[in-house]
């Protein structure tokens, strides 16, 4: 039996221990996690206090219980304001070499600045956040425990990012057939796999590694004419219009609805999409071709994408505004 990594440690820093399979969860040296770090970070996380009218939080689009991601195509912003991407996972976050659909943001720390700034999402800046934030006796004192420094545009970046770090997902179904030898998977699930990791199929030209992406920038024909111009918005460069960031598949059963734009509502809807060979764009990757699966295929490629969904992390009370440490039972 091989033992599984995700034991209690002593307190939070259980939250950084790699699940089976994984490589070591990145940390910056100059955001090392602390308990006082990560409280703080949790607790912007779910204030309101982060908008201008303060209306939403950041968990109003990344929800737990949905893997830290909406049920909404298109979020609403501040002011009731429709967001113009859907909302992705935050799921394993911490392994992402950068942020955001167009892999314009190079660190888990500076992404926080893209919903702030975004009229259609807080609307805010960052240095009138940090001005709220030392008019509360407790944010003062949380940020000088944490960082030896009054509430600032450091501190709220860094806070944010040692939390959002640990939003690890490893022990999935799929995680503890294949790496915890408990077996749990059933047949047509195990059909799903070998479709999903087939020549034939192919899924995991994209969806590769422990996180089920290869964090490439694909165009999967989804539309002819696209209206979110996509990667190009980052590089100017021609060759990338219309192209996003691959997501990862942890979860994915929970992140409904899917695409860049939510405009797909079911995994069932979705494997659809992928077995039709989608449109033929032009940027289109050459590994989006017609599958013709037929529909036990299909059943089955959705049920091993089920399988990937960890009620562990989904159900974490620590990962709650007041969860504690003495609250967990599933470890």
């Amino acid at each position: 039996m091989v033992e599984n990594k995700l034991q209690p440690t002593d307190g939070l820093e259980k939250l950084l221990v790699a699940p089976i399979g994984f490589p070591e969860i990145p940390v910056p040296d100059d955001n090392k996690f602390s308990e006082a770090r990560w409280l703080l970070g949790r607790k912007l996380f779910y204030d309101p206090i982060m908008s201008v009218d303060s209306s939403i939080s950041c968990s109003s689009c990344h929800m737990a219980q949905y893997a830290f991601s909406d049920t909404a195509a298109l979020s609403l912003g501040a002011a009731k304001a429709l967001g113009t991407r859907n909302a992705p996972t935050l799921t394993n976050v911490a392994y992402h070499p950068y942020f955001t659909r167009d892999g314009g943001v190079p660190t888990l720390e500076m992404q926080i600045l893209v919903p702030i700034q975004e009229h259609n999402e807080f609307n805010f800046n960052i240095v009138l956040i940090a001005e709220r934030m030392q008019q509360d006796t407790s944010y003062v004192k949380m940020s000088r425990a944490a960082y030896e420094r009054e509430p600032d545009h450091f501190v709220i970046t860094r806070a944010l990012g040692c939390f959002e770090r640990t939003l690890i997902s490893g022990n999935s179904r799929y995680d503890q057939h294949f790496l915890q030898e408990k077996k749990v998977l059933s047949e047509e699930e195990l059909r799903g796999k070998e479709l999903f990791f087939s020549e034939r199929v192919g899924c995991n030209n994209c969806h590769s590694g422990f996180n089920f992406t290869n964090y490439s920038f694909e165009n999967n024909g989804l539309y002819i004419t696209y209206a979110d111009s996509g990667r190009i918005r980052f590089t100017n460069k021609e060759a990338d219009r219309a192209l996003f960031k691959v997501p990862t598949l942890r979860n994915v059963a929970l992140t409904a609805p899917y695409m860049h734009d939510g405009s797909i509502s079911s995994l069932e809807a979705v494997v659809d999409h992928y077995s039709s060979g989608g449109k033929q764009h032009r940027h289109k990757s050459h590994h989006i071709k017609p599958l013709n699966l037929n529909p036990g295929e299909k059943d089955q490629l959705v049920a091993f994408l089920q399988s990937l969904t960890d009620e562990d992390f989904v159900n974490n009370n620590l990962y709650q505004p007041s969860g504690s440490f003495s609250d967990q039972t599933q470890y």
